[in-house]
């Protein structure tokens, strides 16, 4: 999986850190290629060991539904198993390899099983779900950034091509089950035609915890960071060109 420079997003990522009242919001959108190469194809051939590519795996339903996605089409036996809906172990090993790679090197995904995984039963779904937890944790603030967001995911990614999944793992496997955290959510925009997977994830952490804070003073110094070292690399390359010229 390889990450995707995408600008839209990187000024969106900046308005995803917000200070509220009482908690801390912290999100980021990134794009990655599903191409795999070098450690990619070694982790999925390990990954086969347990079942071939076109096998499908259960999925868990979805949380921000009562309803699966299969039981919106489907009647009889399938709709009346809980586990109902399913994705192909390629698609599994995507989405876990882009877990991998958006929190390399804190977190560990390999061992993620599909049932840790949901498919959301449509985008209007998933869009009411995500604005309803930023406006009510934001307020009318959301509604500014509301639009630019879903734009660029569109852009990025075609939202209606795509199939939507989401990571819902228990507490020991949760990467945001930090003290203090309020509520959180992961979703994967996996368009199979362009091979490519956009991922949202969002937390609200309380400044009870004492963690709020620190949290976001780290994503901020890690931007400042990044800006930094652009700035750092014009200015040298520009230094080589002015020596170069005299």
């Amino acid at each position: 999986m390889k990450l995707l420079e995408n600008s839209s997003f990187e000024a969106i990522n900046y308005q995803l850190c917000i200070e509220t009242g009482d908690s801390n919001i912290i999100g980021r959108i990134e794009s990655y290629s599903c191409k795999m190469a070098g450690d990619d194809k070694h982790m999925f051939k390990q990954f086969c060991q347990d079942g071939q590519p076109h096998v499908l795996e259960a999925l868990s339903p979805p949380q921000t539904s009562a309803v699966s996605p299969s039981k919106l089409s489907k009647s009889g036996e399938d709709a009346e198993s809980p586990l109902s809906d399913k994705c192909c172990r390629k698609t599994l090993f995507y989405l876990i390899a882009t877990l991998n790679e958006s929190f390399r090197p804190d977190y560990d995904f390999s061992t993620a099983k599909s049932h840790e995984f949901s498919r959301e039963p449509s985008l209007n779904w998933v869009v009411n779900a995500v604005n309803s937890s930023l406006f009510s944790a934001v307020g009318e603030e959301f509604n500014n950034l509301k639009p630019e967001l879903w734009n660029a995911l569109d852009q990025e990614i075609y939202l209606q091509e795509c199939d939507i999944y989401s990571y819902n793992p228990d507490l020991d496997s949760d990467p945001f089950g930090e003290d203090g955290s309020l509520w959180s959510f992961n979703y994967f925009f996996y368009n199979k035609k362009l091979k490519r997977i956009v991922f949202f994830t969002c937390r609200s952490v309380s400044f009870m915890s004492g963690c709020g804070r620190d949290s976001l003073g780290n994503e901020l110094d890690m931007e400042l960071e990044d800006e930094m070292d652009d700035e750092t690399d014009n200015f040298e390359e520009d230094s080589f060109h002015q020596a170069v010229c005299v």
